[in-house]
């Protein structure tokens, strides 16, 4: 079949019309055939098959079963009870669960009678539930009429207003596959389809929409995830391919003065063996001559700050210049500071650049910039600026990249040198860093076209924060606790949930909070400093500051504890209402404290009611401190969406496929895309025809960043 079939549009499908076909558009983005091809459906109502529990697989497909219920209990549950009954057959026993109206249910169940359920079925911790059946006695069931396994298909309110129903919908797939004969032409290769086992295409796409039986609908569901998953790797691997062969980096070839002496004589403890293998991973593509875009991660604290500067050392040696731009103020001072510690007894130039700096030295920093004698700037947008030209711009390091666009980032691009000098327009190297831990299976969506860096471990010395979970009850022995520690010298963070809906009952909180502690903690011999959202920007600055020079013990604050509030002294952190923090949020507030050589506490504060998530994030949390495996814990319970924020180019808007549930389809459709264009980078062998034309296709009308919305 040729790809124009597909692209016909739907308004010309017997049975649209001009009504319909605007509908379809509007409600579910569908503007031609291929359009409605692609719409899987969600579920599928399966009323042709009894099932033997022995045989259930994990689809989250609909069943049914003949049995009998042997038992049934009512379980107390945080919010009200459940009503729980086993029901067995030869094979092996499900559990039927209702949350509502149980004791009607109660009473009309009746044991060791034989039953079709019928339902959705859950699968966990090696067992299968499921929740609110259909119910009928099979003597009544063996009477009626049933009908074969039926798709059910995404829906809006409007479109079944409008009459376009779940059948309205079967029926245009069954008249578009009339039309097309189910000709739909191959797009994998063969090679991978023997490989993987896979069903073909066209089989793919018949027991989608058509499914004979579960057997059928798993093996095309699997194909369907595969082909969606290695398209997407391909093109973000084949950019990465394209990106080192095509566009030109400097090439630092030299080790030379600045890198060696701090390396031998001023670094201020030894590297990890995780810091060795990252900076030479950098070092490697410096010296490549194809422009560096590199992703690097590692957990607070893990030393990402003397990577960077070691990496900045390497331009320097080279006659280039570094910078290194952070979104915010706090952040961008903090870094400054380090920098020129770190840098005190080397013989180079750095300045800062942020919205406070005075014209005067902005002046001075630009005519520095320009005729080379600045040789590292650190800042915040205010880098981005037209004014802001350098001599010679080799490295431009990010830091909390997703605090960025993609726009901003490519200013940087264009900050290298100028055309017409040192070898016309080349872009700097770009080394991106985050503390936020990306999940594998994300990172390799999302960042797939990055060369991914991982700091995994942490510098020897600091201790692992003490983590624990207090109910409000405990309270008074944390303010003891608290007084302790600050008696010891220490200072503490005390910090409140901000939720936008709620604001006002936010600020309650935190202000009744607030008066609790003072009370607690009472003038002369205990300073506290307040930071929320309301407050003006300078004043919050005072207080972070005072803060920061130890003139306070203790600070109340909402979220706004900026990402990397550096303050090495503070070794408590208490997050009140724990339960209404994201997992991530848990983790970043953590790292807030931990940064001195004091062993460090985090106290998770919360009332006694708790939902099933909020119990796995705060049992996470008291578990482990590895960013990684707390940021797959988080993907598991909020999904990709969520996970990156909106700023971030990252909710992947998949057809079928599921990054979280089919991690393992998507690291083999990675694996299969590297090897296919290690073996053939322009997929001109005639083996991959299907796969260079399928690929043409879907750059033409589906470029990857419709994926990544």
């Amino acid at each position: 079949m040729n790809a124009n079939f597909l692209q016909t549009p739907i308004d010309y499908l017997k049975g649209v019309g001009p009504n319909r076909a605007s509908l379809l558009k509007k409600e579910l983005g569908i503007h031609t055939f291929q359009d409605l091809l692609n719409l899987f459906p969600n579920r599928y109502l399966d009323r042709t098959q009894y099932y033997k529990i022995g045989q259930l697989q994990q689809t989250n497909a609909e069943v049914q079963i003949v049995g009998k219920i042997t038992h049934i209990k009512t379980v107390e549950q945080k919010r009200g009870k459940r009503l729980v009954a086993t029901f067995i057959d030869e094979t092996g026993s499900i559990e039927l669960v209702w949350f509502r109206g149980q004791k009607w249910i109660r009473e009309n169940l009746k044991l060791n009678v034989p039953y079709v359920i019928f339902g959705k079925t859950n699968y966990f911790n090696g067992s299968f539930s499921m929740p609110h059946p259909e119910m009928e006695l099979l003597e009544a069931h063996e009477k009626s009429i049933r009908s074969a396994m039926q798709p059910v298909y995404p829906s809006t309110e409007k479109l079944a207003n409008s009459g376009i129903t779940n059948r309205v919908i079967n029926g245009l797939m069954q008249q578009l596959f009339l039309e097309s004969k189910n000709n739909f032409a191959e797009t994998l290769s063969k090679p991978l389809l023997e490989q993987l086992k896979l069903a073909s295409k066209k089989e793919a796409l018949f027991n989608i929409h058509f499914p004979k039986s579960q057997v059928h609908l798993a093996r095309a569901q699997y194909r369907l995830k595969f082909e969606e998953l290695f398209y997407i790797q391909l093109q973000l691997i084949r950019k990465n391919l394209i990106h080192k062969s095509k566009i030109k980096g400097f090439t630092f070839d030299k080790i030379g003065h600045n890198f060696n002496t701090f390396f031998n004589e001023h670094l201020p403890f030894e590297l990890t063996n995780a810091q060795k293998r990252v900076i030479k991973e950098i070092r490697n593509d410096l010296g490549s001559n194809a422009q560096m875009n590199r992703l690097l991660q590692g957990d607070v604290g893990s030393g990402k700050t003397i990577v960077a500067l070691m990496s900045m050392l390497i331009a320097l040696d080279n006659g280039f210049q570094a910078c290194l731009m952070a979104p915010t103020e706090i952040l961008s001072v903090q870094h400054y500071n380090g920098l020129l510690e770190l840098c005190k007894n080397l013989n180079t130039s750095i300045e800062l650049l942020t919205g406070s700096t005075k014209t005067s030295k902005r002046r001075e920093i630009h005519e520095k910039l320009e005729n080379g004698e600045l040789d590292i700037l650190i800042g915040t947008h205010a880098l981005l600026e037209e004014k802001v030209k350098f001599k010679n711009l080799g490295l431009a390091i990010v830091d909390e990249q997703h605090r960025f666009g993609v726009e901003q980032r490519s200013k940087l691009w264009h900050k290298g040198s100028p055309s017409g000098e040192v070898g016309g327009a080349i872009p700097p190297h770009i080394l991106v860093m985050t503390a936020t831990p990306i999940p594998r299976t994300l990172a390799m969506s999302v960042y797939g076209d990055l060369d991914i860096s991982v700091i995994d471990e942490l510098p020897p010395g600091r201790k692992d924060i003490k983590t624990v979970h207090r109910f409000d009850a405990n309270r008074l022995k944390v303010f003891r606790f608290i007084k302790d520690e600050i008696l010891t010298g220490r200072q503490v963070y005390i910090v409140y949930p901000l939720i936008q809906e709620s604001e006002t009952m936010d600020y309650k909180d935190l202000m009744d909070g607030y008066e609790s502690i003072v009370r607690e903690f009472p003038l002369p011999e205990f300073q506290v400093s307040i930071v929320h959202g309301q407050m003006k920007p300078a004043d919050k600055e005072y207080e972070m500051n005072r803060f920061i020079k130890g003139e306070t013990q203790i600070m109340v604050a909402t979220t706004v504890i900026e990402v990397g509030v550096n303050v090495p002294n503070a070794s408590v952190m208490i997050i009140e209402s724990a339960e209404r923090f994201g997992l991530s949020q848990l983790h970043q507030l953590r790292g807030r404290v931990g940064r001195g050589a004091e062993q460090s506490y985090c106290i998770l504060m919360t009332g006694h009611k708790l939902s099933a998530d909020a119990k796995t994030r705060l049992e996470t949390m008291v578990r482990t401190s590895d960013g990684f495996e707390i940021a797959e814990v988080d993907l598991k319970l909020r999904g990709p969406g969520d996970l990156m924020g909106t700023q971030q180019s990252g909710v992947l808007n998949l057809r079928i496929a599921d990054i979280v549930k089919d991690s393992e389809i998507l690291k083999i459709a990675r694996s299969y895309a590297m090897q296919t264009l290690k073996a053939d980078p322009n997929l001109t062998a005639e083996e991959n025809i299907p796969i260079k034309n399928t690929y043409a296709q879907l750059v033409k009308y589906r470029n990857i960043w419709n994926y990544i919305s």
